[in-house]
């Protein structure tokens, strides 16, 4: 699925805007000022989205494996349980990316009595399946940090980073930071992944704005299963082409990483952009040896996610616009913003509440 494109407001700037925004309202949801149109049930959207009662809900967050992006899921999901007074929150992965192994261990957490999910599925093809599963079964679901293939989400909402626009934005600092033309290189994910095709057409999309001055050289995909097979990615390309490339943009974890390590221990002058962040990434910043990084914000997406779920599971409220997409965030961080990014990415986060609220929610 193409999530729509967004505009995501970075730096200080982004900041001010955004907390003097959430200061004027409360969490309610606004119905006709956001112009949408009325659920078919007639309701219309001006009740409370503050949750009166979520001890029934038990809600359970399911990353597709083990990844460390999903690590800040696990204290986001405990803190959402303790502000909001939820039944429980747990945060359970499978060992392997298997999307059955992903979905008999959903079957065994709804055995549990977990009434609503938070999903990243592992097969972008096939998680509508699980999704309109579950919700026959009468459970709340979200899809997170990553939509379905196609134009169909079954999940009740898709709260993700929008891949195609934060993968264009570190093509663009990496093509800043070569100084607007040389060689550069692609390092990114499973190329099965619907995401993943997403972020090509991003840093596709940044080189053919340079005009013909930057070079595409290479994509590389399939380079995000563990450290290990990304470094020695990492370390065939510059042993191959080091003195061709100018710029390396990262869209994908490990990989960062791994061209974070490599470059600075080469010697190389290639310009790196990466993705997260990750501690030797945000060193790697800091002392010059990489240019930039493109932060999602998972927190958000746990916190927030969990929340509108609860909201859901409740039937306090319904979705106005069931599958929708909404993006969670991503924001562009170099030295001059890397010790004071973060506030934009939780006002970013409380933005998110409001716009659920406002515009996505139809509350009783």
């Amino acid at each position: 699925m193409r999530p729509p494109t967004r505009s995501v407001l970075t730096g200080v700037a982004a900041v001010a805007v955004l907390l003097a925004g959430s200061a004027a309202c409360t969490i309610k949801n606004s119905g006709a000022s956001s112009g949408a149109q009325a659920t078919a049930s007639g309701k219309s959207g001006t009740g409370t989205a503050e949750l009166a009662d979520g001890s029934g809900t038990k809600v359970a967050l399911v990353p597709g494996g083990a990844h460390p992006y999903f690590q800040p899921w696990k204290a986001a999901g405990a803190a959402a349980k303790k502000e909001y007074g939820l039944g429980d929150v747990t945060f359970d992965e499978t060992s392997e990316w298997d999307q059955q192994k992903q979905n008999n261990l959903i079957s065994t957490l709804a055995a549990r009595g977990y009434n609503a999910f938070g999903i990243f599925g592992v097969s972008p093809t096939d998680i509508n399946t699980t999704f309109a599963d579950l919700k026959s079964q009468g459970f709340a679901v979200a899809s997170l940090a990553s939509c379905p293939a196609g134009g169909t989400d079954k999940a009740d909402f898709c709260l993700s980073t929008d891949v195609e626009v934060a993968a264009y934005k570190a093509a663009e600092a990496a093509i800043g930071a070569m100084g607007g033309k040389g060689t550069l290189v692609h390092l990114t994910g499973n190329n099965v992944d619907a995401n993943t095709q997403l972020r090509i057409k991003g840093v596709d999309k940044a080189v053919k704005e340079s005009g013909g001055k930057v070079k595409l050289l290479q994509t590389i995909t399939d380079v995000d299963k563990d450290l290990q097979t990304a470094q020695k990615a990492v370390s065939d390309l510059l042993a191959a082409k080091g003195d061709q490339i100018q710029g390396i943009v990262t869209t994908a974890y490990n990989p960062a990483v791994a061209a974070a390590d490599a470059v600075k221990s080469s010697g190389s002058r290639a310009k790196v952009v990466a993705i997260d962040d990750d501690a030797k990434i945000l060193s790697a910043i800091k002392d010059g040896s990489v240019a930039a990084t493109v932060v999602q914000n998972p927190v958000g997406q746990a916190e927030v996610g969990t929340w509108a779920l609860a909201l859901l599971q409740t039937k306090q409220c319904t979705m106005r616009h069931p599958g929708q997409i909404i993006d969670s965030g991503s924001f562009v961080v170099t030295k001059t913003n890397v010790s004071t990014y973060d506030s934009a990415r939780t006002a970013r986060t409380e933005q998110l509440k409001k716009q659920f609220a406002d515009t996505v929610l139809v509350c009783e």
